[in-house]
């Protein structure tokens, strides 16, 4: 408990005082939002995001034992982008993402993934393994024509070789999608869980499953907030019925402590839409449990 009412919080994510790109862990918001097929708004994402971590710096993590706002913890602010340009926004989150070690991206719409896989592999010099919960494959070669849209980051990735699609497996799809782009995302070696095939498991096979699919290879985790259901999380521009409870979310990031994560992003969240803010919460609470992950790897 810090002694300081959740509402005082300030305003960062958790509160944090840092905002130096030297922490152990930096956070950015990247508030994109050119590129969204539906509903837009993602602009506002990490600002909501921001506000709603507040409710979780009043203690442990219940399970790992570890306080995330008291770990090597940043929040440097929100990425520069170029006006109503993609290409140009792509290409500025990249060089803004290139220095920092651990990132862990606000969204912002899911094309930002895009230039954070350019930039950690041109670090790495090697592709990552990818842990992507959503209700689309975002495999899609170009949406309406605008090849780089927020449905198409993961078809560049694969074609980039940014992602080892091998060691690749999306969760919670369950959007309409034309077959052949299906056939093409499973053609490359990616595992695909779709929400039914969570709800008829439980959250210890489907961590057992992603550790099996990602192996020790460094992995990044990308989670679009519309792998939730809408009951859980509203406020998204592309929601999709028959998704994950976040609880379910919960308990299968809760499980993947074997999981070696080099980088994450969150996205999707589009706040006019939201209710109560539970969106924005359950954005924060997966960043929160993806951090509580890192400090119970470290302390093992």
């Amino acid at each position: 408990m810090t002694g300081i009412p959740t509402y005082a919080v300030p305003s960062s994510f958790l509160g944090v005082s840092r905002t130096d790109q030297d922490a152990e862990y930096v956070i950015a918001g990247v508030p994109m939002d050119i590129g969204t097929t539906n509903r837009s708004g993602t602009r506002d994402g990490p600002a909501a995001i921001r506000r709603a971590s507040r409710m979780l710096t009043d203690g442990d993590h219940p399970e790992h034992w570890v306080e995330p706002a008291r770990m090597a913890l940043s929040d440097s602010g929100d990425f520069q982008l170029a006006l109503g340009d993609i290409q140009g926004s792509l290409a500025a989150i990249q060089s803004q993402a290139e220095p920092i070690g651990h990132l862990i991206a606000l969204g912002g719409e899911h094309g930002i993934t895009l230039p954070l896989l350019r930039a950690l592999t041109k670090r790495s010099g090697q592709p990552v393994a990818l842990v992507h919960f959503d209700a689309h494959v975002d495999t899609w070669p170009d949406n309406f024509g605008q090849a780089y849209a927020h449905g198409s980051p993961f078809y560049h990735a694969i074609n980039e070789r940014l992602v080892d699609p091998h060691r690749m497996i999306q969760i919670g799809i369950r959007s309409p999608v034309q077959k052949d782009v299906m056939d093409w995302t499973l053609s490359q070696g990616v595992t695909v869980l779709s929400a039914q095939d969570v709800h008829a498991s439980s959250p210890a096979a489907v961590a057992a499953r992603i550790a099996d699919v990602v192996g020790d290879a460094p992995a990044y985790l990308s989670f679009d907030i519309d792998a939730l259901d809408p009951a859980f999380a509203p406020g998204t521009g592309t929601p999709e019925i028959g998704g994950l409870a976040s609880w379910q979310a919960q308990a299968i990031l809760r499980k993947l402590t074997k999981v070696r994560f080099v980088g994450m992003d969150i996205v999707e969240v589009s706040p006019a839409f939201d209710v109560s803010e539970i969106t924005a919460l359950a954005a924060a609470t997966m960043v929160w449990e993806y951090l509580a992950l890192q400090g119970a790897r470290a302390m093992r």
